[in-house]
């Protein structure tokens, strides 16, 4: 089921007509305080989610919503408008998976729900990745250290994925940015440091083993145990 918060609603009807002709199931909500309150009741596969929005606007929701462990892993999509380009680095910054821009086509809002919805699945392989007591189940999508669940982000979890399935590999900003947002580095945005951040703190004393390689990037430190 894909959620679209929007308060406009020929955009909204547009919006849920276009999902239902690609074969999602769509529901839509007129304003945040509606979406919020259903949100309590159910979970959806992904939510577009307008900025400008009444009684509680879409920047506010995400952030509820990133707070919150029992919503923190569904993807959303951002809609911004045109020129608000401070709300989409806001966004991004608070763990929106993807943006669009207002005036956009149908056509690309399917085509980017399909592809948020694709590197938003966890993957089929019967792997665990480990380092110490920490261990990252790649069947589950989980995370424990020493024992004790951890609850990522899913941009949280996908960088951890990548460090540990490579260690000690020094990873570019820019790659980062490729691999874990799927588009390209912005210069001027604190979103990866940010991740970085939440996530050493999350991994407890096994955040040490995140190391920043000046004027590079990041890397996990191979070999080094908490």
């Amino acid at each position: 089921m894909i959620w679209c918060v929007e308060d406009d609603s020929g955009i909204r009807d547009i919006e849920i007509y276009a999902l239902n002709s690609a074969g999602f199931d769509a529901r839509g909500f007129e304003d945040g305080l509606s979406f919020w309150e259903a949100l309590k009741k159910e979970k959806p596969e992904l939510v577009i989610l307008d900025v400008m929005l009444p009684q509680m606007d879409g920047i506010e929701l995400l952030s509820k919503m990133r707070d919150s462990m029992e919503y923190s892993t569904i993807p959303v999509i951002m809609a911004t408008a045109k020129g608000q380009e401070y709300d989409r680095i806001r966004g991004l910054d608070l763990g929106a998976d993807d943006y669009i821009v207002k005036p956009f086509s149908m056509m690309e809002m399917v085509s980017r729900v399909k592809a948020v919805l694709r590197r938003s699945q966890p993957q089929q392989i019967s792997k665990l990745l480990k380092a110490g007591g920490l261990v990252v189940n790649l069947d589950e999508h989980t995370v424990s250290v020493d024992g004790e669940r951890v609850q990522l982000t899913y941009k949280e979890f996908e960088l951890l994925r990548l460090f540990l399935s490579h260690p000690g590999m020094a990873y570019t900003r820019e790659q980062l940015f490729t691999q874990v947002w799927n588009m390209d580095y912005m210069g001027d945005s604190r979103t990866l440091d940010m991740h970085i951040r939440t996530l050493r703190q999350k991994l407890d004393g096994y955040g040490k083993m995140i190391e920043t390689v000046r004027n590079v990037g990041y890397r996990w430190e191979a070999g080094y145990d908490k």
